[in-house]
């Protein structure tokens, strides 16, 4: 009886370092990607990556799903990360001569590793957990993520900077955390950890059509509105941030190991922000309040890049975008889905944050391309960020339209709790 009490608080610490191992690889892997594309191909060509990043991940996706259709959820996770592990053997050797294909293939790779772990992790801990255990572990779980990068990145820094590494040899250490992932996961199944929740998961089918009930939504229209606007700014300032890092760093090993540096910086703002602030702007404040913290600081640190572009000023407005994006704001949007009905929120939210995520992210990236090569004309990187204020502005005007409709909607939901039929 008391094993089974202690089963919860178990797997949660060990999904808690699972989570940890995936983000500590990845990033080792993101400054490495990062610093060799600036160095084959330039900053200015960042957003055609993203873009074939977006459409490789939609033919990946559509096969892998085809995958966890026909096998096992467990063979599928370790399959995946025995491939993965292979191809960082395979770009490692590939790397040592570098050109422009194999940096432009080695930055789809490490996004699309990110894309793919991430998922199976969360996927497989929703199928081992009830909703009862989601509710009350996965704060805890989520955290190790975060510590993960904070930690991971600030490794990446150190074998860089104290150890006589290079850039290259990342690759192997994130191939080694990911063996201790595959043997962490494999033991978790020896003993009986990973054993599905049969629950609602087979009611969980996503109709393809199901966008048209997303568009005659006003509510879920607006949600996806607001995802719209975040993920076309995160592009541009992306793209603001790397050009600024390509023109302080020159050298390669110089600036992988900043980017470890900033990347460990960036995950431990949002631990800060998740821990100390998100709850007590929940708590008096709500959601709306919280999801207005992110478009608030874009724009503030926008301005600050205007008045002075520089290296320290693009830092912080990645921060600043990034930053709150991974803690409040996720933790805020979320909340927006609570007055939904389950089987709804479910097909919205793998709509919105599977497809609308990525077509969004192209539409920043055009953008760009538009401003930069695509027109007659071009405009200097610190024009982009008029627009990134633009959007900002848009995006606050969203979120007053979003605020009144929460609350219809809310007083709706708990009018249907109050009064069942």
């Amino acid at each position: 009886m008391e094993h089974k009490r202690n089963l919860p608080l178990l797997r949660s610490i060990l999904l808690f370092t699972n989570y940890f191992l995936i983000i500590a690889a990845l990033y080792q892997l993101k400054p490495a990607s990062r610093s060799i594309f600036i160095e084959q191909v330039g900053s200015a060509h960042l957003p055609y990556v993203w873009i074939a990043t977006a459409l490789s991940l939609a033919l990946i996706i559509s096969f892998y799903n085809r995958l966890v259709a026909r096998f096992s959820r467990m063979h599928v996770v370790i399959g995946t990360v025995l491939v993965l592990i292979t191809l960082l053997a395979l770009f490692r050797l590939v790397l040592a001569s570098p050109s422009q294909v194999s940096a432009f293939g080695f930055y789809i790779f490490v996004d699309i590793l990110s894309v793919l772990l991430v998922e199976q992790f969360w996927s497989l801990s929703n199928t081992i957990n009830s909703e009862h255990d989601g509710h009350r572990w996965y704060a805890l779980i989520g955290t190790g993520g975060l510590l993960g990068g904070v930690l991971g990145g600030m490794g990446a820094h150190a074998l860089i900077t104290y150890a006589g590494m290079d850039t290259l040899d990342l690759l192997p250490v994130a191939a080694l955390i990911l063996i201790l992932l595959m043997a962490l996961t494999l033991l978790m199944q020896r003993f009986g950890l990973y054993h599905e929740n049969a629950g609602d998961s087979a009611d969980r089918h996503v109709d393809s059509s199901f966008w048209r009930t997303i568009v005659g939504n006003r509510y879920l229209m607006l949600i996806a509105t607001l995802l719209l606007l975040s993920q076309i700014i995160e592009p541009l300032v992306e793209f603001q941030f790397m050009h600024a890092v390509e023109a302080a760093f020159s050298d390669r090993e110089e600036r992988t190991a900043y980017l470890g540096s900033f990347f460990s910086l960036l995950s431990s703002v949002a631990i800060g922000v998740n821990l100390l602030i998100t709850p007590l702007i929940h708590r008096f404040f709500g959601a709306i309040a919280g999801l207005t913290l992110q478009p608030l600081a874009v724009a503030f640190s926008t301005l600050f890049f205007i008045s002075a572009p520089g290296l320290f000023a693009a830092a912080t407005l990645k921060i600043a975008d990034r930053g709150l994006s991974y803690s409040i704001n996720r933790a805020s949007k979320e909340l927006l889905y609570i007055p939904i009905n389950a089987v709804l929120i479910f097909q919205a939210k793998a709509w919105i944050d599977m497809f609308g995520y990525r077509v969004f992210k192209i539409l920043g990236s055009v953008m760009i391309l538009l401003l930069t090569q695509w027109l007659w004309f071009s405009v200097p990187i610190t024009a982009i960020s008029w627009l990134t204020l633009i959007i900002c502005a848009l995006w606050g005007w969203t979120l007053i339209i979003v605020n009144k409709e929460f609350r219809k909607v809310s007083r709706h939901s708990i009018a249907n709790k109050d009064n069942p039929e």
